[in-house]
């Protein structure tokens, strides 16, 4: 059976972030406003943040669901919490909720993914490599990919783990440092999946109690960085049933930029909605949308 290739998607991790508000949102907002909605009418995915760090509720899912109803394309990818990635808790009761939680989008067919991020310290060992396959069975209902930080997950004997258990790779793009993951195009399975960080190295080690002063995903990618990007995304789409593109540089609103800018790159259709909104050309904005494509925003 040939595998048929979805053009690549992109948009930003998470969508409740209140410095994104007379940014990215409206301010004051209009009546019934519900921010995953109006990023639906932009992106055709976005990544769900709140399942790292706990069950999501079915029934707020299923308003997820319905308010990005009005795009047939639209698909959530979601992050595995990370009791299970980072403390290694597997117990049936934490496994079902996180199932439960998921159900509705799974069953909704809006589920694109299911990203494990690992920490830097989950370096390719047989110990590893072990629980990275106990989760894939744990969580077999799911497609599954691995976002791993440590450039061990490169070598040829990992890549063939991720390949023989059916787990996609998670290229990503962060700031380097000593055996930190390197940029890549790898596609282990049909899921292609990628994370765009930033590259702000000043406060990529800062102290998490303070992001709020110094946000760690304060960066903007210029136009040459995405098209290095670009470059890659077109080798891993090429081969892959869906590919997702995930911006996490959230701070001000910056992942939004950095996507639509990308999704113009990349897709043949224009957006729906996006950099020419009236909403992103409001005063309040100029220090983001000051220029785009040689355009006065």
């Amino acid at each position: 059976m040939l595998l048929t290739c979805s053009p690549p998607v992109c948009g930003p991790s998470g969508w409740t972030h209140p410095h994104w508000d007379s940014r990215v949102y409206p301010h004051p907002k209009p009546r019934g406003f519900h921010a995953l909605e109006y990023l639906s009418g932009m992106f055709d995915v976005v990544e769900i943040k709140t399942s790292f760090h706990e069950a999501l509720k079915p029934e707020l899912a299923r308003v997820w669901v319905r308010k990005v109803a009005a795009n047939p394309r639209f698909r959530f990818t979601a992050k595995l919490r990370k009791l299970f990635t980072h403390d290694r808790i597997l117990q049936q009761a934490d496994v079902d909720a996180f199932h439960a939680g998921l159900d509705p989008i799974a069953s909704a067919d809006r589920l694109g993914c299911v990203l494990m991020q690992f920490p830097w310290s989950f370096r390719f060992t047989a110990e590893n490599r072990d629980f990275l396959v106990r989760l894939r069975r744990t969580f077999h209902h799911f497609p599954l990919a691995a976002e791993m930080r440590h450039s061990s997950w490169t070598r040829d004997e990992a890549l063939g783990t991720l390949i023989d258990y059916k787990i996609g790779f998670c290229n990503i793009d962060q700031p380097e440092y000593t055996n930190a993951m390197p940029p890549t195009a790898f596609l282990t399975s049909a899921i292609g999946y990628v994370r765009l960080h930033g590259r702000n190295c000043f406060n990529w080690y800062a102290d998490p109690q303070d992001a709020a002063k110094q946000p760690r995903y304060d960066y903007e990618y210029c136009a040459a960085e995405l098209a290095e990007w670009k470059s890659r995304i077109d080798r891993i789409s090429r081969c892959a049933a869906a590919t997702y593109i995930i911006f996490n540089n959230d701070a001000s609103g910056k992942a939004v930029v950095n996507a639509r800018q990308l999704l113009e790159m990349l897709a043949d259709r224009p957006a729906q909605q996006g950099l020419d909104s009236p909403v992103l050309r409001r005063p309040t904005q100029n220090a983001l949308f000051t220029t785009y494509n040689g355009k006065v925003a």
